[in-house]
C-alpha cells in the first residue's frame, strides 16, 4: 500500500464536540465524518496537518449556504472578524484535545521532520499541529507561545478577516482577487513565523495577501488544500499566475479532495468519479512539477467525492492515480513523499 501523508483535516472539531469521548472517537470511530485511525490505517494514511480552526456563526455547511452552492453562481459575504478573547478558548481547547490523541500512543504530535520521520516508521500517525486563521494569535509573543506548543503550520487567515489579513470568500465563477492584502501586523506574523520556521499555508488567503507573503517570506510558498483555478474558477481556488509563484519558490500544493472545489460546475454536490482530481493533478504537475504537488483532504471539513468517501477510501485515488498513468515513483511523491521533503526545507532536517 503507497503511503498518504495529508494536508490538511478538521477532525479536531469532532474530538471536541465528543467531549470525553473523543480519544474513543479516534480510536474506535463512531461511524460518522470521515477520519479516525482505524479508516487511517485501512487507507494508509502516515500522518498530515491536523487544524485548530474557530467556527464561525454561519458558514459554508450551514443548510441555507449548501442550497446556494447547489446552484451557482453564487457570492457569499465573508464571516465577520472573530475577536482575540472569544477565539482563544476554542483554540486551547483544540490543541489540548490534539494532545488527547497522543497520549493515547497511536499518534505523535511532530514537530521536526527527523520526528516525522521516526513516528511513521514506529507505526504511529504524525500529526503537526496547524492553525487555520490566526485570530487565537494576539501577537508575536502569543506565536512564540504557540510555538512552543508545538505549533508548525500557519494560514493568517480562513475565509474571513482577521487582525493579519483577509480571507477569500464562497464565490463560483470568482477570481480570488477579492480584497486587500496583509495589514501591518500580517506581515510582521510573515517574517516571524520565517524566524521560527513555521510553514505559512496560502490556502483560503486572498490574491493580494498571497502576493504580500510571496513577496515578505524566504520559505519555500505552500497551498494546503487547493485546486486549479483554470478548471474550477472558484475564488479558493489557485489560478495559473498563483502556480507560477509557488513554483518559483519551490513550494508545493496539495489538492483538495471538496467537490465543489473540484467540479467545473463549481457545484456543492458530490463528486460523482474521480476523473476531474487527475485533470485537476495534471494541471497542477504541469506548472508545479513532480516535487511540488502533493494532496490536502479536507477531511471532516469538506463534501467528498463519491469514491472518497473518507481515509478508508485513500486506495482508491491511488489506484485511480495508477491507472491513469502515473508511475510508481509519481504516485509515491503526490502522495506522501514531497510534503515529508517540503517540511524537511521548511523546517530543517
Amino acid at each position: 500500500m503507497i503511503p498518504v501523508f495529508d494536508g490538511h483535516n478538521d477532525f479536531i472539531q469532532r474530538v471536541v464536540a465528543a467531549g470525553e469521548n473523543g480519544p474513543r472517537i479516534w480510536l474506535e470511530g463512531d461511524g460518522t465524518g470521515h477520519l479516525d485511525l482505524p479508516r487511517s490505517k485501512a487507507g494508509g494514511l502516515i500522518g498530515g496537518f491536523f487544524a485548530i480552526w474557530i467556527p464561525s456563526l454561519h458558514g459554508p455547511n450551514d443548510e441555507e449556504a449548501v442550497v446556494l452552492m447547489q446552484n451557482p453562481p453564487f457570492a457569499m459575504p465573508l464571516p465577520d472578524e472573530i475577536p482575540h478573547d472569544s477565539a482563544l478558548p476554542h483554540a486551547f481547547e483544540q490543541a489540548a484535545a490534539l494532545r488527547a490523541l497522543e497520549r493515547t500512543g497511536t499518534l505523535d504530535v511532530v514537530t521536526s521532520a527527523a520526528g516525522l520521520r521516526r513516528t511513521v516508521a514506529e507505526g504511529r500517525i504524525a500529526a503537526i499541529m496547524h492553525m487555520e486563521g490566526a485570530e487565537a494569535i494576539r501577537d508575536m509573543d502569543a506565536l512564540h507561545l504557540w510555538h512552543a506548543a508545538g505549533l508548525r503550520s500557519l494560514g493568517p487567515v480562513w475565509s474571513r478577516p482577521t487582525a493579519y489579513g483577509h480571507g477569500v470568500p464562497f464565490a463560483f465563477p470568482s477570481s480570488p482577487d477579492t480584497g486587500e492584502g496583509l495589514t501591518a501586523a500580517g506581515k510582521a506574523l510573515v517574517r516571524e513565523c520565517n524566524q521560527l520556521r513555521i510553514m505559512l499555508d496560502l490556502s483560503h488567503l486572498n490574491e493580494a495577501g498571497f502576493d504580500d507573503i510571496a513577496k515578505l517570506s524566504d520559505a519555500p510558498l505552500v497551498a494546503s488544500h487547493s485546486c486549479a483555478h483554470a478548471i474550477c474558477p472558484s475564488a479558493r481556488n489557485l489560478t495559473d499566475r498563483q502556480l507560477r509563484v509557488i513554483a518559483d519558490s519551490g513550494g508545493l500544493v496539495g489538492l483538495n479532495y471538496a467537490s465543489s472545489f473540484l467540479r467545473e460546475d463549481g457545484k456543492r454536490l458530490p463528486l460523482e468519479n474521480l476523473d476531474v482530481m487527475l485533470r485537476h493533478l495534471d494541471h497542477l504537475l504541469d506548472i508545479l512539477g513532480e516535487d511540488g504537488v502533493a494532496l490536502g483532504s479536507d477531511f471532516d471539513g469538506a463534501l467528498m467525492p463519491r469514491d472518497l468517501a473518507d481515509a478508508s477510501a485513500l486506495p482508491n485515488l491511488i489506484q485511480t492515480m495508477k491507472n491513469y498513468g502515473y508511475g510508481d515513483d509519481l504516485t509515491r511523491k503526490i502522495a506522501s513523499e514531497n510534503w515529508i521533503g517540503l517540511l524537511e526545507k521548511t523546517w530543517g532536517g
